[in-house]
């Protein structure tokens, strides 16, 4: 069918002299046609430009227009080197004239018209790369690849991002591209050169197409979306980029690949590529997590873009504003990187598609993706119409009447209507997305949940009579459960993931029936706990070790548990899997302490000791495994060896749901100038590599996620000094340079792993420095300065905080390490120190005891805080924020009736501790 007979709109005219002249070579036409003409060139310039310049070839093209396009994309595609430049825009500006007419008389849909330029950008990069690629071979500059490798790039590939890589490109967009090469194709000694090559080729490639010349410009391109761009050559090899990944990759990168495609050079490679990515993008486990960051996301865009506030359709943005096509994009692919995991289904690339597969599998309703769908093509149109008046790439409405006007015409309607479209549009999908990313906070009717609980009957776990006749037992004290948390819509979506991945349901409901405490978990985790809720999201497989029988055993101890780490590092042979099965046995024990602190089964001073525990295992069972990889390569340690040190509350033995690790490397080399092996090190950069090696397995980012954040301040002349530090001036140092602040961190000093022999010496130096240095003149003047810096730099925020304030954790803390050095004791724990001071007689028993007590309450809190928030307690909190489960776990681990009575409490027994500790440091007034 020709262009005429497919018609089923038009556009009106806003300027009729400039549709005149547009439509004058048209005389031939059917009437119908010179109306979409006389249409677009009366109210876009850049199509009346267009109009002029490709006139005569627009009118056989308008008799077949599919046939017209693969004409151009063809010529194009068989483009030689030195006719790049205008043979490109030549058929830029004809494939974007068919185009618009297309689109602007409704002959084709918006796929079709998004298909056609994303077709055009496809051929257009290809075209330009192997034809680059060519020209780099013929000159020698790619090394081992002869003129036939061209047709495959040599191994380069374009991988197209963002709406190019879902075949939706808009009228006037940019390419998002991610250019690499095949790294295998190459011989080590080649990578260089080759990579110097294909970077040419990247950045010539941009230019052709990007550069404005006489002819017009074919795509804007832009390569920010590839790993690091500030740092990484334009193009890089695909191991890089996979590696990059893999360790450091964000989940706003995961949702761009949604929609990644190789699009030019070698695609085979590109698909390859990709399928690696595979588990980076989807996660085998619910991903919850992935809710909060989009809209994190969401609201950092809009507040960059100054985009926030109530619709006003002046200058509203369609693609960034309230309501618009990026809130309809990041609906659906939220949604794809929490479930597409598990369904490969969901793993769409284009919108629409997405949208459609989400209603399917039941994650949105069929009512709610039929409305996003017809808002998103409305959205798309007006965007498209927007950028074909003058060919830019504009998201923004007009800010003016007149613009209005010209928009309404070009839309084939009045100005009050298409307000009013577009105001109704935008209010539906900002209502229907703003409801799920950021939920109101309004009461939890009777029907709490439905949409949700409705599907639950579809679920493997609930398909036998006898598995429904049991949850129907457990099913009314959930849901109260589930009512009373911080975020109760949230806390339900957690527990949707847990129930949908169960196989089936009658053990592990009989399980939760016989046994309160399984049953009581479930609740408390998605009512109590919002923080551990996430945890779920991420960790799913944690319930196993639940399941599994010895979640409920008593605590194996350090031994224990440090046998176990070593027989699960055993088990693997590559170094990464050792990392991954290491952060997956963490997190079953990290998560085994919380949810029984949550229970009640341990209180918070033993599940601080499980935290440290848990941590010295990790980090005594992985030191001699990063030893050995970093070995492999640099050869044996120099000398004697390493020990690794836990300052801070690890060498106290006392961490919290969601602490760092304070660690130094102390090494002796015993002279020995440097080590032995295929690239050997001198002794210091060999500790100082090894050091960060360490510090890389414990903090990357890794399939598993990472096993610790690392703070490693603590070391001798602090963020200033090596990162390693020799045995042979680690006494010297502290008898002689350190301040007292570090004679106070050497109090909780213990060594977690490495050399016995090393170890040894570090804790007789320790215990020396403590005798010698507890006995010198102004360390109470020197905490007193301490404390006043801290009160200035770092003020308490508010009566809820914990930590830090007179008479707080932290100022406990540290006048205990205080008196534990005046003392020259060697114990560690808060608790502990305190009584050494009192036993020296630097305090008596009444100030021992309300130093001991504050600690006690402010531990109590902060680790209640850490637990179900992932955070300290604030000046903000009141029992609305903190939820009523949260509330009542608070409440029961300090022992009081009421946030009031604690309140109280805490300002009661901080101000007392403030007040001795003002004493003992020997401020007159007597005051914290």
């Amino acid at each position: 069918m020709n262009f005429a007979s497919r018609l089923t709109r038009s556009p009106d005219p806003f300027d009729a002299d400039r549709a005149a002249e547009g439509v004058a070579a048209f005389g031939d036409c059917p009437p119908e046609v010179r109306g979409v003409i006389a249409g677009a060139g009366g109210c876009s310039p850049y199509l009346h430009g267009l109009l002029a310049k490709e006139g005569d070839w627009l009118k056989g093209a308008l008799d077949d227009p599919e046939a017209a396009l693969e004409v151009e994309l063809a010529t194009a595609a068989d483009l030689a080197l030195g006719t790049l430049m205008p043979g490109l825009r030549q058929a830029k500006r004809r494939v974007a004239l068919l185009t618009a007419l297309a689109d602007l008389g409704g002959v084709w849909s918006l796929e079709e018209v998004t298909g056609a330029l994303t077709r055009l950008a496809d051929v257009a990069v290809d075209v330009t790369l192997k034809r680059l690629v060519a020209a780099e071979i013929k000159r020698g500059k790619l090394p081992g690849q002869e003129p036939p490798d061209a047709e495959s790039a040599g191994g380069m590939v374009s991988i197209a991002m963002g709406k190019g890589g879902a075949h939706e490109l808009n009228y006037s967009s940019d390419i998002d591209l991610i250019c690499l090469f095949d790294e295998t194709r190459f011989d080590p000694d080649s990578y260089h050169d080759a990579r110097q090559a294909f970077v040419r080729v990247t950045r010539k490639m941009t230019a052709t197409l990007s550069d404005l010349t006489g002819d017009g410009y074919v795509f804007r391109t832009d390569l920010r979306l590839r790993p690091d761009p500030s740092v990484t050559p334009v193009c890089l090899s695909m191991e890089a980029a996979e590696r990059y990944y893999e360790s450091l990759g964000r989940t706003w990168e995961r949702g761009a690949y949604i929609k990644a495609r190789a699009s030019a050079g070698d695609i085979a490679a590109g698909e390859a590529f990709l399928q690696t990515l595979t588990p980076f993008v989807w996660r085998k486990h619910l991903d919850f997590v992935a809710i909060q960051d989009a809209h994190d996301m969401r609201l950092r865009i809009r507040e960059h873009k100054g985009l926030g506030g109530e619709i006003s359709l002046p200058g509203h943005d369609m693609k960034l504003g309230r309501g618009g096509i990026r809130e309809i994009e990041f609906f659906a692919q939220t949604r794809q990187l929490i479930a597409g995991g598990r369904d490969p289904a969901l793993r769409c690339r284009d919108t629409v598609g997405a949208l459609a597969a989400l209603a399917q599998t039941d994650w949105m309703t069929q009512g709610e993706a039929d409305t996003l769908t017809a808002h998103y093509h409305a959205h798309r149109e007006v965007e498209h119409r927007l950028q074909m008046l003058r060919d830019t790439q504009t998201h923004a409405l007009p800010q003016s009447d007149e613009g209005f006007a010209r928009l309404a015409a070009f839309m084939g309607t009045d100005v009050a209507t298409l307000q009013g479209d577009l105001r109704a549009r935008l209010e539906e999908v900002h209502t229907l997305t703003e409801g799920f990313f950021a939920p109101d906070e309004v009461p939890v009717a009777d029907d709490f949940g439905a949409e949700i609980t409705d599907r639950w009957a579809t679920y493997p776990a609930l398909r036998s009579p006898r598995s429904v006749e049991i949850f129907k037992r457990l099913k009314p004290q959930l849901m109260e459960a589930l009512k009373d948390a911080a975020k109760p819509h949230e806390a339900l979506l957690a527990f949707d993931g847990f129930l949908k991945g169960l196989p089936a349901g009658v053990q592990v409901f009989s399980l939760f029936e016989a046994n309160p405490k399984l049953t009581t978990l479930i609740v408390d985790i998605a009512a109590t706990a919002p923080a551990l809720a996430q945890y779920l999201g991420r960790n799913a497989a944690v319930f196993d070790a639940v399941i599994g029988g010895d979640f409920w055993a008593d605590w194996p101890g350090p031994d224990g548990l440090l046998a176990q780490a070593q027989e699960v590092l055993a088990r693997e042979d590559d170094y990464e899997d050792m990392l991954d099965a290491t952060r997956r046995w963490m997190k079953e024990w990290h998560f085994r302490i919380g949810v029984h602190h949550l229970q009640g089964l341990i209180d918070a001073e033993t599940a601080g000791r499980q935290y440290a525990d848990l941590a010295r295992a990790v980090l005594e069972a992985l030191f001699p495994v990063v030893l050995e990889q970093f070995a492999e390569k640099h050869g044996a340690p120099p000398g004697r060896g390493a020990v690794v040190v836990g300052m801070g509350s690890l060498g106290a033995g006392r961490l919290h749901a969601a602490s760092d690790l304070d660690l130094i490397v102390i090494y002796d080399g015993a002279g020995v100038e440097a080590s032995e092996g295929r690239r050997p090190l001198a002794m210091r950069p060999y500790y100082a590599r090894l050091t960060q090696a360490l510090v890389t397995a414990l903090t990357a980012p890794m399939a598993e996620g990472r096993l610790y954040e690392v703070d490693m301040r603590l070391r001798p002349s602090g963020g200033q000094g090596p990162v390693a530090t020799a045995l042979a001036g680690f006494e010297p140092y502290q008898m002689e340079e350190a301040w007292t602040w570090e004679h106070l961190a050497l109090t909780r000093a213990r060594v977690i792993a490495g050399d016995a022999g090393v170890a040894a010496d570090v804790e007789a130096v320790r215990e020396r420095v403590l005798q010698i240095k507890g006995q010198g003149a102004g360390i109470a003047e020197d905490v007193a300065a301490m404390r006043a810096r801290i009160a200035g730099s770092k003020p308490a925020q508010g009566p809820w905080d914990a930590k830090v304030g007179p008479g707080r954790l932290q100022d406990v803390e540290l006048a205990a390490q205080m008196v534990a050095l005046q003392a020259g004791s060697t114990v560690r724990a808060t608790a502990a120190q305190i009584d050494a001071g009192r036993a020296a007689g630097l305090l008596d028993a009444a100030q021992a005891e309300t130093l001991t007590t504050a600690a006690d309450l402010c531990w109590r809190v902060q680790a209640a805080a850490q637990l179900v928030l992932g955070t300290g307690l604030d000046a903000g909190l009141n029992a609305d924020k903190l939820g009523e489960g949260a509330r009542r776990f608070l409440l029961r681990e300090t022992g009081t009736q009421t946030l009031d009575d604690l309140a109280a409490r805490m300002d009661k027994t901080c101000g007392a501790a403030a007040r001795v500790i003002a004493q003992l440091v020997g401020e007159s007034d007597g005051k914290g």
